[in-house]
């Protein structure tokens, strides 16, 4: 189940065209220009388009549940759920529902998104972050606003098929999420916790500060994440190898087996048969290597390969 975000420019389906060309077996994608709090209705012709070809593909799972999710979507990064300024919490709100509301248009299961910040007090850049602690004051009044949000989405959004799927941060600046705590809190607390999932980013919990460098400790982290969260509610991987070492807090995608992650972050994850039908998208950056080859094909060939040498 590899995969990549890939552009929507020009249409939709230009995605899921290129997913095919490039042989993947699963897409992330952007269900609307993403740094834009205003969108046009999701046109009846582009919809009907993205559905036959879903079709076409045998991509459409919306009503297999027990099918691998094919498509995933990612939120806008401009969505703060917990912002404690009134006027952008909520935008905010407005604005994933926006999210959620395409997604069951576009019989898309997950939609991926950032917990939120909670732009109170912030550490130094430099400090690293305080994992496995108990939550600061800022962090709960946060997290209190996160669950406020998705309790009125799911209020206002009855019988949606959609799962919000929060995702695992470096901790940047007031940024939560970076401790698996948060994720496992915001789920715990939501009046339907059946609706809240999870996204494991490979470079954002190496940055955030677990270390996942050597076969032990790579497995000692996903032990850790399924104790805390529950591996049966991790319903997406972003593979991404991190520019910025081992608890950096700093958000930059390398390359797989090029950055700080190891290859024993990616070895432990592909050498758990309960992922195998997990979707595994690339976030690495695009255009073509010194080969002229595809960077997705390239790094998904780097994936068989760690894959193949931890079944073997």
């Amino acid at each position: 189940m590899f995969g990549s975000h890939l552009s929507i420019a020009g249409s939709m389906t230009n995605a899921l065209h290129e997913a095919q060309a490039l042989k993947l077996d699963c897409v992330q994608v952007f269900t609307k220009n993403q740094r834009q709090w205003s969108a046009k209705p999701l046109a009846e012709d582009e919809r009907a388009r993205w559905l036959e070809t879903l079709a076409e593909m045998t991509w459409d799972t919306f009503d297999q549940p027990d099918e691998p999710v094919r498509v995933v979507s990612h939120n806008s990064y401009l969505i703060n759920l917990a912002s404690p300024n009134s006027e952008a919490w909520e935008k905010s709100v407005a604005l994933q529902r926006v999210e959620l509301e395409r997604c069951e248009e576009l019989h898309i299961p997950l939609c991926v998104a950032h917990p939120g910040a909670h732009l109170g007090t912030a550490r130094k850049p430099k400090d690293p972050n305080p994992l496995r602690e108990k939550p600061t004051k800022d962090e709960r009044d946060g997290m209190k606003r996160i669950v406020k949000a998705l309790d009125r989405l799911h209020r206002e959004l009855k019988g949606y098929r959609v799962l919000t799927c929060l995702e695992t941060t470096v901790g940047s600046g007031t940024n939560l999420g970076y401790d698996f705590q948060h994720l496992a809190w915001l789920r715990e607390n939501v009046r339907e916790p059946e609706r809240v999932a999870f996204c494991f980013d490979t470079c954002h919990v190496t940055a955030a500060g677990y270390d996942m460098t050597t076969d032990a400790s790579a497995e000692a982290v996903l032990d850790e994440f399924d104790s805390i969260c529950g591996r049966d509610y991790l319903h997406v991987f972003h593979f991404n190898d991190s520019v910025g070492a081992v608890g950096s807090r700093k958000d930059r995608h390398a390359h797989i087996g090029d950055g700080t992650c190891g290859r024993s972050c990616f070895r432990a994850i592909l050498n758990r048969p309960e992922f195998d039908g997990v979707p595994k998208i690339l976030e690495t950056p695009k255009e073509t290597d010194e080969k002229g080859r595809s960077w997705d094909a390239v790094n998904v060939q780097r994936l068989k390969r760690i894959r193949k040498h931890s079944r073997s």
